[in-house]
């Protein structure tokens, strides 16, 4: 009778231990909702299924023409549940100083961008957005530590919500990474 205590006892510890770690699954991209540029709910978990290219952006950078680019990449795969949403940040020199409504301004008038864009976020420090603290943060996304380096820089998540990558900046949207990911 007492080994039964003692094994029933060991059992219990081990899966009071365990059970933490089988709790902290990580999350997808579809446990988050955000504001879109217009400041209404944006619940990412209507994305289920697609392809999502996460960038942040920002107006006066050097890398600003890629909004042609996303946009060009987005109007070609969209029909293939592909989605690139954009996350204007002004986390890099002031390059992204103006309102929501400026940003959605511009980027209409200059880019045409027709793809999601988002309410302008933290993408670094303090005041880092939910979601990109789990897009940067190894232990809550299950994949990977990165920092925010600079605008335009590209987070790759599957068609499960989960984050597969991540490409630079300075690396253009139609790079053969980002187009093999869409692709495959």
């Amino acid at each position: 009778m007492k080994q039964k205590i003692i094994f029933l006892f060991l059992i219990t510890m081990t899966f009071a231990f365990l059970e933490p770690a089988i709790a902290q699954k990580p999350k997808t991209l579809y446990d988050f909702t955000v504001k879109d540029i217009d400041g209404k709910p944006y619940n990412l978990a209507d994305l289920k299924g697609k392809k999502v290219l996460v960038v942040n952006t920002a107006s006066k950078c050097g890398q600003t023409p890629q909004y042609a680019d996303l946009e060009k990449l987005y109007k070609e795969y969209a029909d293939q549940d592909f989605m690139i949403i954009g996350f204007p940040a002004n986390n890099f020199a002031g390059q992204e100083p103006g309102t929501n409504e400026e940003i959605k301004n511009f980027c209409q008038a200059n880019y045409g961008v027709s793809f999601p864009m988002m309410s302008k976020v933290s993408v670094k420090g303090e005041d880092m957005d939910p979601l990109y603290k789990w897009l940067t943060t190894k232990e809550l996304n299950g994949v990977m530590d990165t920092e925010v380096g600079w605008n335009f820089q590209k987070y790759l998540i599957d068609a499960n919500g989960y984050l597969v990558d991540m490409v630079p900046s300075k690396e253009k949207p139609d790079t053969e990474k980002i187009m093999n990911w869409i692709k495959n």
